[in-house]
């Protein structure tokens, strides 16, 4: 083998060691909203289904999706944190959201350590209010 093509042949394994550990820092995650009343009183106003994804490269997480059937106009879409897979948390991010009954969201979030390791537990979950269900109308964790 010629000096040049043990060069190549070593330049294209660092290459592909290179590609391997990117691919291996990005995870994808998926979430379907569904309505959540969050007492009996509201349950009339809160309609609507809708899906999500993330993208997270390194710590940067990348949301987007829809929804759809919500009776009044959308007025804020979330990021939030939960203390367990299911259980009601704190919001960490406003996603940008169409002021619409059915529409989109998006959002670019820089997230800490303890937030991806929040994420790989299934414990970060998007939350969609309306204007008819103030408290929320959609939920939906993001899962692998």
């Amino acid at each position: 083998m010629t000096h040049t093509s043990h060069t190549s042949v070593i330049l294209t394994v660092l290459f592909c060691l290179a590609s391997l550990a990117t691919a291996q820092l990005t995870e994808t995650f998926s979430a379907r909203l569904t309505m959540m009343p969050i007492e009996v009183a509201t349950r009339a106003n809160v309609t609507g289904a809708g899906s999500g994804s993330a993208l997270l490269d390194g710590r940067r997480l990348l949301v987007s999706g829809s929804f759809s059937g919500l009776r009044g106009p959308a007025t804020a879409a979330r990021l939030h944190v939960g203390p367990a897979l299911g259980i009601r948390g704190a919001p960490i991010f406003e996603l940008s959201v169409e002021s619409a009954t059915d529409g989109s969201f998006s959002g670019e979030v820089e997230l800490t350590g303890d937030q991806v390791e929040s994420l790989n537990q299934g414990r970060l979950y998007i939350q969609i209010h309306s204007e008819t269900a103030p408290e929320g109308n959609l939920w939906g964790w993001l899962l692998p």
